[in-house]
């Protein structure tokens, strides 16, 4: 069995845990985090016992190796929270854990259905609409989109494309009216939401039908902005740029019915990557499976597409792999 990343190790603890002290533990983390989590405790099965007590065995010591309890917590917290998912990331969990406040009413959308946020924001004004959708993770706020008609969507799209910085009495407001109670301290900092990016990282998991659909709008509308947002959007053939240690990572990941299918639809450089990243006889038999698979549904080639395309994305979440020369190192 390979060897368990630090995703699978904290699903393997939590597990062995038991359920209350595991459901208090997930309390204290984002919907992002438990969602991982989540997923990693989903794909285990038949953990050797030996790993179970490498993994608690490796928890103890990094916990032994902690000294000083009670002493400057608050900076240790800051620190490891930041190095660990970056400043903007680690705010909500810094807040709630130092500060003993409640999740406030824009995070408490982000453990929603998309079809319950959609439905919440449905009769809002679409700047209002744009500025929460910006605040969901990417995947989510796709789901949400996808609630919603073309010319809706594409509104919303443009909006979130040209946000860039909101003032936080704005935020505030737009906070209290979901929920009462701002959680953390109020900052005084203009907070960075939307623009072209967050607009990619969207389009990156709209169900590919609506996302030729929504692309061929923006286009029409905006040209060059059309332009910018294709050229941020990490799509299957971008996979090329990916080094061949993330490659052999996320081979590890998925199974080989699903790359066959995804492969139909890539080029031949691609293709060779993949292949220069297996076994000898791994790459002959899939070559064997590719020449042999017929005609395939465009459609079942870009779903293939996408759930590899998911994972990859989720590796480089958990700092796994890098995605190329436009991912954001830390």
């Amino acid at each position: 069995m390979s060897e368990l990343n630090s995703i699978e190790k904290a699903a393997v603890l939590l597990i062995s845990l038991g359920e209350n002290d595991a459901a208090d533990i997930l309390k204290h983390l984002g919907p992002k985090e438990v969602q991982m989590i989540g997923e990693a405790m989903s794909r285990l099965d038949n953990i050797p016992q030996s790993k179970v007590e490498a993994v608690v065995s490796d928890f103890l010591n990094v916990v032994g190796d902690q000294t000083g309890i009670g002493i400057n917590n608050d900076r240790y917290i800051r620190t490891m929270l930041n190095r660990a998912l970056g400043e903007e990331k680690a705010k909500t969990l810094i807040d709630r854990i130092l500060f003993s406040t409640n999740t406030s009413g824009l995070d408490t959308l982000r453990w929603m259905d998309p079809r319950q946020v959609a439905e919440i924001i449905r009769f809002e004004h679409p700047q209002i609409q744009s500025v929460i959708i910006s605040y969901l993770e990417s995947d989510q706020a796709a789901s949400v989109l996808s609630y919603f008609d073309d010319k809706v969507r594409l509104d919303i799209m443009m909006r979130i494309a040209a946000l860039d910085r909101i003032q936080p009495q704005a935020l505030q407001e737009l906070n209290d009216m979901l929920e009462t109670q701002f959680s953390g301290p109020r900052s005084t900092q203009l907070t960075q939401i939307g623009g072209v990016k967050a607009a990619a990282n969207i389009m990156n998991f709209i169900e590919s039908s609506i996302e030729a659909e929504l692309m061929e709008n923006i286009k029409e509308t905006d040209e060059s902005l059309a332009r910018q947002i294709q050229d941020l959007m990490f799509v299957f053939d971008n996979l090329i740029d990916v080094d061949d240690r993330g490659i052999q990572v996320i081979l590890r990941e998925i199974q080989t019915d699903q790359l066959v299918i995804a492969l139909k639809g890539a080029d031949t450089a691609l293709q060779e990557k993949i292949f220069k990243n297996m076994s000898k006889r791994a790459a002959e038999l899939l070559r064997d499976d590719l020449e042999a698979k017929g005609p395939v549904r465009v459609s079942e080639v870009e779903m293939a597409q996408k759930e590899i395309l998911s994972v990859a994305r989720r590796l480089a979440d958990e700092g796994e792999i890098s995605l190329g020369a436009g991912d954001d190192m830390i």
